[in-house]
């Protein structure tokens, strides 16, 4: 079934797992809700226990994770047999403040936003959870499906580790999300096969030296010039040591060094990322990183010390599951609601579950048709078209059903 594309976003429609209208109204303000209380990652226990309040109230059995937050649901009855087709949410906020100044449901905790819509994600896939299960009631769900509503995205390596530990891919076959993208109007969603992120590491660098007196530079280590150099030149020797075509980037977010402008200091500390398109690439990144990093320190006379903590290697789509994803897409919406997407330099916890299982990933569009303020993720001021969440409920709800063979 397609619709016009002069509407955007889908109404009323009698297609099977459509979402209730009295349903949207909840979900958005639940959305709302959430997105007042902003929690960081593995702290998110008012949001579990809000989604668990939910989910019991439709009479599910959630089932909180070890750690206190996080939670798995499972819709209908598993056979032990067929595989379970995974839904997965990401739950936590970002340690920023929240700048929007229009809205009554910006967030009420200092210093803490959802800005990278986890908070729809969530609700996303609570309302998918929640029309599945009635489908499951009237004997109309034909495989049982399992929600996972994982803590700490933003925590590297991302709780998807601890969720996997946990045991919530057992029984599991292919495993599905959504992302919100600013760049893509509500309505539609960007989608594309093999890698749609990239793989995303952390790096801490201190350099230490004996300090001294801005007179005499010559008589110690000039720290302040040498941390300037390794921010510059470390990239630039990386950029002709890696194929190119690999993607990887070494990108500083944080220098500091010194406290006075006539004292050479003893230290100086950088904070980055490493970001990599090839996934080959990413495993050999650290020894290249340290080997740059360390000759252009010892170049200039600095002790260098290098703490390089593993992120996430990228999402790579399965084709068959990112088929699935299109397919649910164009029977809610038609194809043209479906875009192609490019690699991000993004970085995505999500990867790890495909390390088990095939799964993909859609940007789910939540930019407004029209709107020319270009909101991007990771900023203080994000906000999104609320109607996405019908969009992300129905795309869900679909994929289900297709991939039961309905």
């Amino acid at each position: 079934m397609s619709r016009d594309p002069e509407t955007d976003v889908p109404g009323d429609t009698p297609l099977l797992g459509a979402l209730p209208e009295s349903l949207r109204a909840e979900l958005i303000a639940f959305r709302r809700d959430v997105h007042m209380h902003p929690e960081l990652g593995f702290q998110e226990f008012r949001t579990t226990a809000a989604i668990k309040t939910r989910l019991e109230a439709a009479g599910l059995s959630p089932r909180v994770l070890p750690g206190g937050t996080g939670l798995t649901c499972d819709i209908g009855s598993w056979d032990g047999v067929r595989p379970m087709l995974a839904i997965r949410a990401d739950i936590d906020a970002l340690p920023i403040p929240d700048t929007k100044t229009d809205v009554p449901y910006r967030s009420t905790v200092p210093d803490r936003a959802h800005a990278c819509g986890h908070d729809v994600h969530t609700t996303v896939v609570l309302g998918a959870g929640l029309v599945l299960a009635d489908l499951a009631r009237e004997g109309r769900l034909p495989c049982a499906v399992r929600l996972i509503f994982q803590p700490a995205e933003e925590v590297m390596p991302g709780g998807a580790i601890s969720a996997i530990d946990a045991g919530v891919l057992d029984g599991v076959g292919r495993i599905i999300a959504v992302h919100c993208d600013p760049r893509v109007d509500v309505g539609r969603i960007g989608l594309r096969t093999g890698p749609i992120t990239s793989a995303c590491d952390r790096l801490e660098v201190t350099l230490d030296g004996p300090g001294g007196h801005t007179a005499r530079p010559h008589l110690t280590t000039d720290m302040v010039t040498a941390a300037a150099r390794v921010a510059v030149d470390a990239p630039a020797v990386l950029s002709r040591r890696i194929d190119t075509r690999s993607g990887l980037v070494l990108t500083w977010g944080r220098i500091e060094a010194g406290h006075a402008p006539n004292v050479i200091p003893q230290r100086a500390e950088l904070g980055g990322t490493v970001r990599c398109l090839d996934l080959e690439a990413w495993r050999h990144a650290p020894d290249q990183v340290y080997a740059a990093i360390d000759e252009v320190a010892t170049l200039h006379g600095a002790k260098c010390q290098i703490e390089y903590v593993r992120g996430v290697p990228p999402v790579v789509n399965d084709a068959a599951v990112a088929q699935l994803l299109h397919d649910a897409m164009a029977a809610r919406l038609g194809t043209y609601a479906i875009e192609d997407t490019e690699q991000s330099l993004g970085g995505e916890d999500f990867s790890w579950y495909m390390e088990h299982v095939p799964g993909a990933m859609a940007r789910l569009g939540v930019r407004r048709p029209g709107d020319t303020s270009r909101l991007d993720l990771h900023r203080g001021n994000f906000d999104v078209d609320e109607r996405a969440i019908q969009v992300g409920v129905e795309l869900f709800t679909a994929a289900a059903l297709l991939d039961g063979g309905l």
